[in-house]
């Protein structure tokens, strides 16, 4: 496959070399949309009585009734390093798509990887979950090494975000001890994935969960709510009352596949991508759409995305109420800012760590269970 950008053959980590990432704020086109939305939620008593203004109060009420009944409140942190910004695909809504030349991109080496995943295990937290651009610079082989190495030493549960590989690669990583897959369809609209991700096709990726679901992987699946074409645009949405009929195309296909994990991540635009323009989708839009694939998959583990997190921590916490997982960044903090797939994205005066101890530390305070250890990996339903 081309690239527009070279691979070096070595490691090209920015950890020694922290000047090669630029922090990028949040472009003020966006502010004033994240401000507002942040005044309505928190000038709610509760998310019931934000709900009861919206007229959505029973349905939010039902998925909170089933997030307890198969979680508890329990909230299943899981430690996410991303150790490659480099990526091959071409995405329209990723800032870390190839042609996009703006980015300081990174690579972090193994011996890097596995001092960040330490850092995941010395918080308590009981999975690490290893996620880059796909980036096939980074061979089959050195990948299992890693996990093996992960799950000897560590005894933490692992989950890859790799993109699409081969069969035997993923047979590879699942014979190394890998636990879980996370890839998601982003979505099922087919000529929307054929326009947003123009070097992949439906088909394929497809396949590739089917792959992971054989090898016997927990697979995370899951969509990017308010993509374009899918706001009452389409035919296939044209019910839709801001993403209602494509929400529900997408759910009935999720329901289908049977995920262990289903995120919902809001778009947030990119000033580096082809569709900076695009608006992301309003918060009620967002929380009420949580609330459906709670409904629709409710033994599903369901995140409250980073994106989501973008507005506060107290926005967070009430996403919780339907949602139980959380996967802060411990990311290298040279770099971390790099991994650029949205503006803000890692965007942090703390340290990962330190930014992961006051999140854990918050969602306890808000009365949430925090599982440390291996009663913190947060299996799959079927698998208790």
């Amino acid at each position: 496959m081309s690239r527009a950008y070279a691979c070096p053959a070595t490691w090209s980590s920015a950890v020694s070399d922290p000047a090669v990432i630029r922090l990028k704020p949040l472009p003020l086109v966006l502010r004033p949309r994240y401000q507002y939305m942040k005044q309505v939620m928190t000038t709610q008593s509760s998310t019931r009585a934000f709900f009861a203004s919206s007229g959505d109060e029973a349905l939010w009420e039902q998925a909170r009734a089933l997030r307890e009944q198969y979680w508890g409140r329990s909230v299943f942190f899981r430690g996410i390093v991303e150790f490659s910004s480099y990526c091959e695909r071409n995405c329209l809504y990723c800032g870390l798509r190839r042609e996009n030349m703006a980015l300081a991109r990174y690579r972090l080496s193994p011996e890097e990887i596995f001092r960040a995943a330490s850092d995941v295990h010395d918080l308590g937290i009981g999975t690490v979950v290893l996620q880059s651009g796909e980036d096939s610079f980074y061979d089959a082989r050195t990948v299992a090494a890693l996990a093996r190495r992960i799950k000897t030493e560590l005894g933490l549960a692992v989950t890859l975000s790799l993109g699409e590989r081969s069969t035997e690669e993923y047979a590879l990583w699942r014979a190394a001890g890998a636990d879980r897959y996370l890839l998601k369809m982003e979505t099922f609209l087919e000529a929307n994935f054929r326009f947003l991700r123009p070097d992949s096709s439906p088909a394929a990726r497809a396949a590739a969960y089917a792959d992971l679901q054989k090898l016997g992987f927990e697979c995370g699946n899951g969509i990017i709510l308010g993509l374009p074409g899918e706001t009452g645009e389409t035919d296939e949405a044209d019910e839709a009352d801001e993403t209602g009929g494509a929400l529900a195309i997408h759910l009935a296909a999720l329901q289908k596949l049977a995920p262990s994990m289903l995120a919902i991540s809001p778009f947030i635009p990119h000033p580096d991508t082809p569709l900076a323009d695009h608006p992301s989708p309003e918060l009620p839009v967002i929380l009420r759409a949580m609330a459906r694939a709670r409904i629709a998959l409710p033994s599903a583990h369901i995140p409250v995305t980073s994106a989501l997190g973008l507005l506060g921590d107290d926005i967070r916490i009430k996403a919780l109420e339907v949602g139980d997982v959380l996967m802060p960044s411990l990311t290298p903090e040279q770099v971390r800012a790099g991994y650029s797939i949205y503006p803000g994205k890692n965007d942090s005066a703390e340290t990962p760590v330190s930014r992961a101890k006051r999140l854990m530390d918050a969602v306890a305070r808000a009365g949430f269970a925090v599982p440390s250890g291996p009663a913190g990996r947060g299996d799959a339903w079927k698998a208790q």
